[in-house]
């Protein structure tokens, strides 16, 4: 079984928590920042389920297989 480290953002959005895997674009939400992530973690795998299935699953490998990841906030000012 091939295992795959990837990242998980989550924010609050009214009453839900959004969560979303931005080497994918795959997003999902719930009512705490846990069941988001959980969330997430299953729309990841469909995602990856039948991105195998549809024989495209070496289309996101570089996401997948990236051993180094960045996050950091981003402020931009519009007028």
């Amino acid at each position: 079984m091939k295992r795959y480290h990837l990242t998980a953002i989550i924010w609050k959005e009214g009453r839900w928590y959004v969560s979303k895997c931005p080497e994918l674009g795959v997003a999902s939400y719930g009512a705490t920042p846990d069941k988001a992530r959980r969330a997430l973690g299953e729309a990841v795998e469909l995602y990856l389920v039948n991105a195998k299935r549809l024989g495209i699953l070496e289309d996101v490998q570089p996401a997948l297989l990236a051993e180094t990841r960045y996050t950091a906030p981003l402020e931009i000012a519009l007028a």
